[in-house]
C-alpha cells in the first residue's frame, strides 16, 4: 500500500510515536484528523511518526495478529507512546483489540514502565471523554491541530513513565486520571491562524480514493439539538478563507474532498467550487444543506463529478424539524429534488434519524408521503439511522426509542414507500449500543472490554450493559 502514496512525509528520529487508528487503513487513511496529526508530528523537528491501523478481517480477542507499522513492520509495543485517534463510541473496542493483540495491558491501571504510554484525541473527545479514562493514560481534549503535538513533545521530556504524565498532567484540555487530572473535559479550540487543516497523503486504498482532503469550515453555525458540532459546543463556525483553501490543494490533486460539519454554509462556497471543477478537478463536499442549494451549486458539483447529491433531512415531519432547531424545511426538499433533476443529477440521498423524542407512526407517515412525492422527480435514496443521545448538546439525556420501536417505525416507512424510494438503515441494536455508550462513563467503558473479552458481538455488549441497569427497551 505505501508503494501507491502520494505526499506521505518519511522521516526517522529518535523520538518515536506510534500514530493508532482502530479501523482498517481504508478507513482509518480517510480521516482528515489522523492526517493533519500525522503532519504536525512529521514536520515538528522534534518527533516522527509510523502509522498503525486494525488488520485486515481482525476479530475475536484472543488470536489476534499483532498490529504492524505501514512505514516499516515495526510492532505497536515497541514504541514509546501510542497516539489513537477515535471517532465514535465503536471504535473503542478495537482500540482495545489492538492494545490486547499488542502485548499492551488495556486497562491503564496493569500497565507500567515496560509500557508504551497511550494517548488518545478525536472526535469523541468532544462529546464523551470519560468513557475513555480506564484505558487512556493522557486523553486530549477537543481540536488537537497544535495540542497534540506539545502533548506528545512534553512526554517526551521526562524518561520515567510518572514523571512524563505528571509534566502533562497541568495542561489544559488534557486528561491523565492517574495524576487524579481529569478536568472539566472542555475541549481545546485550535486558533484561526492555523486553519484550513489538510491531509498530506493520497492513496487509491482508501474508501475516499485518491481523494486531497481540505477543511473548508470549522465548527458550525447552526444549533441543531442533536450534533455535538453545535455552534454552542464549537465555539461557532470558523470560515477558512477561499484563497487559503484553493492554495492547500496541489497541482496534481485529481480528486478534492471539502470538509467540514456544514461546508455550505462557507460564504464563497460556489466560487470555491467552481476554481476546483475549473482546474480539471472532481470533488466531494462532506455536508451539504438543503437550505444552501441553489441551481448555481447544483450545476457546479454536478460539472465536479456529482452524479448523486446528499443532503439530510433529519427528522421525520416538519414538527420534529423544528422542535430540535434544524432548519430543513419540506420546502427546502422539494427544491433540492428539483434541482436535481434540472441540473441532471441521477440520485438524491437523504439522511433521516429514526426515534426522535416525541416521534410518533404520524410522524413517520408525513415522511413517507414526502419521500413518495420526491421520487416522482428524481429517484431517492433514504439513509436512516436510529436517534443517539450524545453528551453536550441540548438532547443529553434522552432515552433511546426502543429497539423494538425503532423497528416498528423502520417496517412502517419501508412499507409505505415499498416501489418508491430505496431504505437503507443501520442497525437498530448496535445504535442501542452506541446510544448507552455516548451517555456512559468509566463503567460502560470498563463494559466495552468485558465484551471484548466475550468475543465483541451484540449479545456480549448486552449482557455487559444490562448489568449496568440499561435496557433495550423503555420502561
Amino acid at each position: 500500500m505505501m508503494r501507491d502514496e502520494t505526499g506521505r512525509i518519511d522521516r526517522s528520529c529518535a523520538r518515536r510515536v506510534a500514530l493508532a487508528y482502530p479501523a482498517s487503513y481504508r478507513v482509518g487513511m480517510s480521516s482528515l484528523g489522523l492526517q493533519t496529526i500525522y503532519r504536525s508530528i512529521q514536520t515538528s523537528g522534534t518527533m516522527c511518526c509510523e502509522r498503525f491501523f486494525l488488520p485486515e478481517g481482525a476479530a475475536g480477542w484472543e488470536r489476534g495478529e499483532a498490529p504492524c507499522s505501514v512505514e516499516s513492520g515495526a510492532r505497536l509495543g515497541e514504541f514509546p507512546v501510542v497516539a489513537f485517534s477515535i471517532a465514535w463510541e465503536l471504535e473503542l473496542i478495537d482500540l482495545l483489540r489492538m492494545l490486547h493483540w499488542a502485548g499492551i495491558p488495556p486497562l491503564r491501571e496493569e500497565r507500567d514502565e515496560r509500557h508504551p504510554i497511550v494517548v488518545a484525541g478525536g472526535p469523541l473527545t468532544f462529546s464523551n471523554p470519560r468513557l475513555l479514562l480506564p484505558f487512556i493514560d493522557v486523553v486530549v481534549v477537543g481540536e488537537a491541530d497544535t495540542l497534540a503535538r506539545k502533548v506528545l513533545e512534553r512526554l517526551f521530556e521526562d524518561d520515567s513513565r510518572g514523571g512524563a504524565l505528571e509534566v502533562v498532567s497541568t495542561m489544559p484540555h488534557v486528561m491523565v486520571p492517574s495524576a487524579q487530572s481529569t478536568g472539566d473535559g472542555t475541549p481545546s479550540r485550535c486558533d484561526a491562524s492555523q486553519l484550513p487543516a489538510w491531509g498530506p497523503i493520497r492513496t487509491p486504498h482508501t474508501e475516499l480514493r485518491d481523494m486531497f482532503l481540505v477543511e473548508a469550515v470549522r465548527g458550525c453555525s447552526r444549533a441543531c439539538h442533536y450534533c455535538v458540532m453545535r455552534r454552542g459546543s464549537s465555539g461557532g463556525m470558523r470560515v477558512v478563507p477561499s484563497a487559503r483553501i484553493l492554495e492547500a490543494i496541489p497541482a496534481g490533486a485529481t480528486r478534492v474532498g471539502l470538509v467540514g460539519a456544514s461546508v455550505t454554509d462557507h460564504p464563497e462556497i460556489e466560487r470555491v467550487v467552481r476554481e476546483i471543477v475549473a482546474r480539471g478537478m472532481s470533488l466531494g463536499l462532506s455536508s451539504l444543506r438543503a437550505d444552501r442549494l441553489d441551481a448555481g451549486l447544483v450545476d457546479a458539483l454536478r460539472r465536479g463529478g456529482y452524479k448523486t447529491l446528499t443532503t439530510a433531512m433529519d427528522g421525520a415531519s416538519e414538527r420534529l424539524r423544528e422542535r430540535v432547531e434544524r432548519r430543513t424545511t419540506e420546502a427546502h426538499l422539494r427544491q433540492a429534488a428539483k434541482l436535481c433533476r434540472g441540473a441532471g443529477i441521477g440520485r438524491l440521498k437523504l439522511y433521516l434519524m429514526v426515534g426522535l423524542p416525541t416521534e410518533t407512526e404520524e410522524d413517520i407517515d408525513e415522511c413517507a408521503g414526502l419521500v413518495k412525492d420526491l421520487s416522482r422527480l428524481v429517484p431517492i435514496t433514504l439513509g436512516v439511522s436510529p436517534f443517539c443521545a450524545k453528551r453536550n448538546t441540548p438532547l443529553d439525556g434522552a432515552s433511546f426509542a426502543g429497539i423494538s420501536v425503532v423497528e416498528r417505525r423502520l417496517e412502517r416507512l419501508r412499507r409505505r414507500l415499498a416501489g418508491a424510494a430505496e431504505v437503507r438503515a443501520t442497525s437498530v441494536r448496535w445504535a442501542w449500543v452506541e446510544h448507552v455508550l455516548s451517555q456512559g462513563g468509566e463503567a460502560e467503558g470498563r463494559a466495552v472490554l468485558g465484551a471484548a473479552r466475550a468475543g465483541g458481538g451484540f449479545g456480549a455488549y448486552r449482557a455487559e450493559l444490562m448489568r449496568l441497569g440499561h435496557k433495550p427497551e423503555p420502561g
